[in-house]
């Protein structure tokens, strides 16, 4: 994809030297923030960041340890910078930390090429790494970039969808034999640990997000950390989890009842949730303001009387992160382009009772070319296990 990262740059330099998100045009670029990193160069070595120089020269700066050895890579015009650990007898106390911060040597980098303005992610840096950057750059002012990498981000091309799909299969699978497996008597921390091996086990770099399992009263709370409360014969049992492949990664949520023929209340209230899932679903299309696709999720549970229960948004936008832009709440603007991954999620919890998630990962497609594609395709049918 080294051609796709060279182009990605060329765009945000382009935007940059027009206007940075809020201090005017910049001749130079300092990203941060990891996944911002990643999603322009194609590397995801810990503490990198990339300078976009006032000389049309991309350089990745890695910390000592971390990166790669110095040089151009031979499919790309991106230069590789490690910092060295200095020797002798300059300790790292005497040399400090700004020493081995790969931010602080790029910010240097750019004032000796002649930068006159360099955009950096103000959201990712904190107070301190700023002012080492000003004080190390003193001829060069410091503008905010913004979101403009998170902006750029949120449209996803086919190879990036491609890894999604990669991303879902795995996890369908892993929940699949989850499924097949014995679950009475086994605890949620340990389902959940299962469930991150299988993960792995079929090609996953690792979970993409906290794997939650959440049996009985614990069933359809949001963000739930599995504990040792054992399934039981009766329960709602609640499974999130996804895998990231090729650093994408998809989420997928569902909801079991375990052993016997689910009860009355548990068939109406899963009824509800997967109604309100499905009503989301079919309102996704490029198009589409953010906050209708919540609206049509919330009305739905507002009807069966659990308008409150959705919380803050029915979905959220994936790829390198999870709980990317757009955001599918009330308070949401902009509306869907097309290539846009998002979740949908709604989730009804009844204190003392459990509840029901239902979460897929979808990708906006128009209409002409089938509407939502579905990435997450294990069964929504209510399953007694």
């Amino acid at each position: 994809m080294s051609e796709v990262h060279v182009s990605r740059r060329a765009r945000l330099r382009d935007r940059c030297a027009a206007s940075t998100a809020h201090d005017g045009p910049a001749d130079a670029v300092l990203i941060s923030r990891p996944a911002n990193v990643r999603y322009l160069t194609g590397r995801a070595a810990p503490g990198s960041v990339l300078l976009l120089g006032p000389d049309g020269a991309d350089t990745l700066v890695s910390a000592p340890g971390e990166g790669p050895a110095n040089g151009a890579h031979p499919a790309d015009d991106l230069r590789e910078l490690t910092l060295e650990v200095p020797s002798g007898a300059e300790s790292a106390e005497a040399h400090g930390a700004a020493g081995y911060d790969a931010a602080v040597a790029a910010a240097g980098i750019a004032e000796r090429s002649g930068a006159g303005a360099l955009a950096v992610e103000e959201h990712h840096l904190t107070v301190a790494r700023h002012r080492a950057l000003a004080a190390v750059a003193p001829s060069v002012r410091l503008a905010d970039l913004g979101l403009a990498v998170e902006q750029q981000r949120v449209i996803k091309d086919e190879e990036e969808i491609s890894a999604l799909r990669v991303a879902a299969e795995i996890t369908d699978q892993a929940l699949g034999e989850l499924l097949e497996s014995i679950l009475v008597g086994r605890t949620e921390r340990h389902l959940a640990l299962e469930l991150e091996r299988r993960l792995i086990d079929h090609g996953a770099e690792g979970a993409a997000l906290p794997t939650s399992v959440a049996a009985g009263p614990n069933s359809g709370l949001p963000g739930h950390r599995p504990t040792d409360r054992r399934v039981e014969e009766g329960d709602f049992l609640a499974v999130r989890l996804g895998a990231r492949y090729r650093g994408y990664g998809c989420q997928i949520g569902r909801t079991f009842v375990i052993g016997t023929a689910p009860e009355t209340w548990q068939i109406e209230l899963y009824d509800t949730v997967f109604a309100a899932q499905r009503a989301a679903r079919e309102s996704l299309g490029p198009g589409t303001e953010c906050r209708e696709v919540d609206r049509a999720a919330r009305q739905v549970l507002a009807a069966a009387g659990h308008g409150a229960a959705l919380g803050e948004s029915t979905g959220h936008g994936v790829g390198l992160e999870i709980g990317e832009d757009p955001r599918l709440s009330p308070e949401a603007v902009g509306k869907l382009d097309a290539c846009v991954p998002v979740t949908v999620q709604p989730g009804v919890h009844l204190p003392g009772r459990g509840g029901v998630r239902i979460d897929d990962t979808l990708v906006v497609r128009p209409q002409a070319d089938g509407g939502p594609e579905l990435l997450t395709i294990t069964t929504k049918e209510l399953l007694a296990l």
